[in-house]
């Protein structure tokens, strides 16, 4: 057994026996219980020392159990004992005195204590007061945000009923004066009647009178009647409700200020660490960056999209769609089952790939080694085509398709492939969606649904209901507007591909330009996708590349 864990069995004492020895000498080596320890120091023919047996048996040598430790191997830094000092573990090693060693630690000991006392430990306790006083300042500060909007609303309440009142008012005059103008209007024809019957009495009078020399007499009587009184046609008020945006209200009511964390430092002034504004959402990076390029090795590159964030799915001008990962090594690859060009491609959430065929008017999907249709395009004008796809947050398929005749289009959206809605007038029953031409679609994080419509250079984007929401068709920037691929970020923003100028707009979910990222090198943009982390995936029609954009942080 291991001497220096001896102590935990039973140690006798060797004089008496006794099984509670807790002491032992360390000249006459040994064990001595209480009573016995007296009788061992009377013994003046010898010189005793006399210690903790515990404390004795931690210093005995682990290699060497017949040995106490009396030096300190620095290199090691282990207690040893003088015959370790040659030995192959400890030869040419530092030693020091174990005593000395002793004094050395009892002294830095000493300090640690000293400073943890002093400065360290104030220090964590300043800072759990000061952090209890953040949490009693962010309580009334809560009470004072909530009055503040509380009261901000009354305000607002009471506006509203004051501007009810004041129209109810306005209305129950111009009531008023219409009641006035068609009373005095019915009091003169009335007056008018009156008289026209009276005359109409007095000439019956007269014929059947037969008195030559009255009729002889008579003037007529009927031209100051003939012009018949200017009647006014009163067109009562009407009220026209203006549509609510919410948007816009929460801009007139007010808006938070940005959360931010400081850090602060010994001697430093805060500095922040993170100051993040949530209803703005991330901030962007002063000067975007490609982050990777991959060369997918198609002549002309229609789309992207992102499988997880190292892996994603590119479609161009041949009938094969590619998986690649960001070292741009070819993962895998479909061929489409009808042999021709697909139109659009996205990603299920479990992994799957569909795509569109716009030639066999179909909508498949990839599961491994096996490709199933699962819409076919029938019934709408014969049949129609699609021209893209989209798998929504709530994991439902989007298709934009044209008819047949390529004379209208629409958005349908598919739970399975069982049709639930379909998307294609404004509220005036105009087209929403130019025929013909190119389209991409996606869905944003608040259901709406957004086209890029080519055809007629304007992004489209409804809510879920179908409702027109906004066209963005006027982008603050030279040159016709010619837009490609689409898709949003997680803070909602709307990214469009630009072919005309080589550039991405980005929007914010209510159609307003926030900015370009126009200084990556890109050439013909023509698909886009976005990972989990915000990176933006950007298809060159032309270049066959796809590049990996990191634009915000």
């Amino acid at each position: 057994m291991d001497p220096r864990y001896s102590g935990q069995d039973v140690v006798r004492c060797t004089v008496c026996k006794n099984p509670l020895a807790l002491l032992y000498c360390d000249i006459c080596h040994v064990n001595l219980c209480k009573d016995c320890v007296e009788n061992h120091l009377s013994d003046k023919t010898a010189v005793h020392k006399v210690v903790s047996l515990k404390q004795y048996l931690s210093t005995i040598c682990p290699d060497h159990p017949s040995k106490q430790c009396e030096l300190h191997c620095e290199s090691c830094d282990v207690p040893i004992c003088a015959l370790c000092v040659s030995s192959k573990k400890h030869k040419h090693h530092d030693v020091l005195d174990i005593m000395e060693n002793y004094k050395n630690k009892k002294q830095v000991l000493e300090s640690d204590l000293k400073k943890l006392e002093s400065s360290v430990y104030p220090k964590y306790k300043e800072a759990a007061s000061n952090i209890q006083l953040q949490i009693a300042g962010l309580s009334k500060n809560s009470e004072e945000m909530t009055k503040a909007l509380k009261d901000q609303g009354e305000i607002w309440h009471k506006e509203i009923d004051a501007v009810v009142y004041n129209l109810q008012l306005e209305f129950a005059t111009m009531d008023s004066n219409c009641l006035a103008f068609l009373c005095s209007q019915e009091d003169e024809i009335s007056k008018h009647v009156t008289e026209i019957s009276q005359i109409i009495k007095e000439l019956k009078s007269l014929l059947d009178s037969g008195d030559v020399h009255l009729v002889s007499k008579y003037k007529s009587k009927s031209e100051q009647y003939r012009n018949f009184p200017f009647m006014s046609k009163i067109v009562g008020p009407c009220f026209k409700p203006q549509e609510i945006n919410r948007e816009q209200l929460l801009e007139l009511f007010g808006s938070l200020s940005a959360l931010s964390f400081e850090t602060e430092e010994q001697g430093n002034p805060p500095k922040p660490q993170v100051a993040e504004s949530f209803p703005q959402g991330r901030l962007f990076l002063d000067v975007p960056n490609i982050e990777t390029e991959i060369n997918t090795g198609y002549d002309y590159l229609y789309g992207v999209s992102c499988l997880s964030d190292d892996h994603i799915w590119t479609y161009g001008s041949n009938n094969i769609i590619k998986l690649f990962n960001l070292k741009g090594e070819l993962q895998n690859s479909v061929q489409s089952k009808s042999g021709k060009i697909p139109y659009d491609i996205a990603v299920k959430r479990c992994g799957d790939l569909v795509y569109a065929d716009y030639d066999d008017s179909s909508v498949n999907i990839a599961k491994n080694t096996q490709i199933k249709k699962i819409i076919e395009l029938e019934g709408w004008l014969w049949s129609c085509r699609p021209l893209g796809v989209c798998i929504t947050s709530s994991n439902d398929l989007l298709v934009i398709m044209d008819s047949h005749d390529n004379k209208e289009t629409k958005v349908v959206r598919y739970s399975g492939s069982k049709e639930k809605q379909t998307i294609q007038w404004d509220d005036h029953g105009k087209p929403l969606y130019s025929p013909g031409s190119s389209k991409f679609l996606c869905d944003n994080k608040n259901s709406d649904i957004c086209v890029a419509d080519y055809g007629a250079r304007a992004v489209v984007v409804t809510e879920k209901n179908g409702k027109l929401r906004f066209r963005y068709n006027s982008p603050p920037t030279k040159g016709s507007f010619a837009p490609r691929g689409i898709t949003t970020d997680s803070q909602s923003r709307i990214l469009i591909a630009d072919s005309s100028i080589h550039c991405i707009h980005i929007l914010n979910k209510s159609g307003k330009f926030l900015r370009f990222i126009d200084n990556c090198s890109l050439l013909y943009p023509f698909g886009l996708s976005v990972d989990s982390s915000n990176s933006l995936f950007v298809a060159e029609s032309r270049t066959g590349k796809v590049k990996k954009i990191k634009y915000c942080t």
